[in-house]
């Protein structure tokens, strides 16, 4: 089976050209004509989604991934782009070979993890091993920076063998049929009669030429051009909250791997354990405050991280308003305001931020209306855009890839068209109602955390208090954010 891999319309740089056995057909070439060469997948899409579904069928590419093939960071150096990999995922990469290629060293499990009410420090605590002490297992999730994974799964891409670069190749149009200089039957070898290839999306690259693809699958974010091209639409909303991530260094590295979130009413903040005493940092916060974040000096930043994880909403409203000082007016009010977290586990200080992490980006929920239609699917964020409070964006789209995979290779296996309607309804049945029950929770848990007072927030508390103290429930909680559906 013939496959490629590409890159959106609006990047850059290197096409890769692989042909290899692939879900248990017999290899061969892409069918060409004189001008159009066919294959039966094509890629749009360079993430580390897109990357598992090359790597697992396996494909052929184009995109600039020299950058994560060969990056490296010194030590003590972190990038600010890093997923939580639930079990599940690790499983999955560990299937298509990826995982043994990825750096230990900058892995962190975690085992434990803290999750508290910013009004009534109502908290709840997630411990793997205390949940399913019969699994054997400790850990919620794997920490690992989206580079490193990148990284993994081109080295695994690599020991597969077969790939051709053509570098600087871009996609620049995608159509349905042949472009009018294309206009032509193709004759398949040992077919009686020419293929029609009006029903095929055909791509066009930067170099002129063209390619035409039995299936075509977005993995190409949010703003897909695969699914404006297939003319799939799409529902949801702005949050008006901004992500702001950065990397971290803690004043102590810590005892045991916990990661860290306390919903505030502008948003929840996250730490996130990486090796040693780093941390990487997830704030959801209005755009005004993002932008003020990133206006402070680092050690007013680290100043206004602790804040947010130890004073009272009102006290960190009013550091939100001084331009500077921050550090010392943390202190001050440590020493003068009432405590909600005395004795509560939090997380150390922080000593230092490490220099160009500081980023954020727009919040908001978006859905596919479908995720498959005659010759198109869609994986990952070109699916799906979740709010990042559970930290399972990545592994919605794994699981995706994960499962047209399973479903391709049943269509092969049976002789059907990989671009089918009917075999592609398969994965929209499988992945479409999934996800949007993950969409719908994490959304309503945005909007439950955002009441700063009234009723709303007695009763959350109450809810909160009342799962920590079921010990089935709690576990049953995990195993669904784990993947593993126990």
């Amino acid at each position: 089976m013939a496959h490629i891999w590409l890159n959106s319309l609006q990047a850059t740089p290197l096409l890769r050209i692989r042909v290899a056995p692939c879900i248990g057909r017999t290899v061969r070439s892409a069918s060409t004509t004189s001008e159009v060469p066919i294959y039966d997948v094509i890629c749009v899409g360079g993430g580390p989604a897109g990357l598992s579904l090359l790597t697992a069928l396996p494909l052929i590419e184009t995109h600039d991934l020299t950058g994560p093939s060969t990056l490296s960071l010194p030590p003590g150096h972190y990038s600010n782009r890093a997923s939580s990999l639930t079990p599940s995922s690790k499983n999955f990469l560990e299937k298509i070979g990826a995982w043994d290629s990825l750096d230990k060293s900058r892995i962190q499990p975690y085992h434990n993890m803290q999750v508290w009410d910013g009004i009534t420090g109502s908290r709840i605590s997630f411990d793997w091993q205390e949940a399913h002490p019969e699994s054997g297992n400790t850990t919620i999730a794997y920490m690992t920076e989206n580079d490193n994974l990148s990284r993994a799964l081109l080295a695994r891409l690599s020991s597969l063998g077969g790939t051709d670069l053509l570098h600087s190749t871009k996609v620049s149009n995608i159509s349905l049929g042949p472009p009018s200089s294309h206009q032509q039957e193709h004759q398949e070898p040992n077919a009686s009669t020419p293929l029609n290839l009006s029903s095929y999306p055909h791509l066009t690259l930067s170099t002129g030429s063209t390619l035409a693809a039995r299936l075509l699958i977005g993995a190409d974010g949010p703003s897909s051009p695969v699914r404006a091209f297939a003319g799939i639409g799409s529902s949801g909303w702005d949050y008006d909250r901004h992500g702001l991530v950065a990397t971290l260094r803690l004043a102590t590295e810590p005892d045991t791997s916990t990661a860290y979130q306390r919903f505030l009413p502008t948003g929840p903040i996250a730490l996130l354990p990486l090796p040693g005493p780093f941390t990487t940092l997830v704030w959801s916060t209005t755009p005004r405050r993002a932008a003020h974040l990133k206006s402070l000096s680092p050690p007013d930043f680290a100043a206004l991280v602790d804040a947010a994880f130890r004073l009272s909403a009102v006290d960190i409203d009013y550091m939100h308003t001084i331009s500077t000082g921050h550090a010392d007016e943390l202190s001050w009010r440590l020493q003068h305001t009432p405590q909600l977290l005395e004795g509560a586990q939090i997380p150390h200080r922080v000593a230092a931020v490490q220099e160009g992490s500081i980023a954020s980006f727009p919040l908001r929920l978006r859905h596919a209306d479908t995720y498959a239609t005659h010759r198109v699917a869609l994986v990952g964020d070109a699916a799906h855009t979740i709010h990042p409070l559970a930290g399972q964006g990545l592994n919605m789209g794994l699981a995706d890839v994960e499962s047209l995979v399973g479903i391709l290779r049943w269509g092969v296996e049976r002789g059907m068209d990989v671009g089918d309607q009917l075999t592609l309804e398969r994965y929209n049945t499988e992945r479409y109602g999934v996800n949007h029950g993950l969409l719908g929770v994490v959304d309503k848990l945005h909007k439950l955390y955002s009441w700063g007072g009234g009723p709303v927030v007695g009763l959350r508390s109450w809810g909160l208090r009342a799962v920590d103290g079921v010990p089935g429930l709690k576990g049953w909680l995990m195993s669904r954010a784990a993947g593993s559906g126990a």
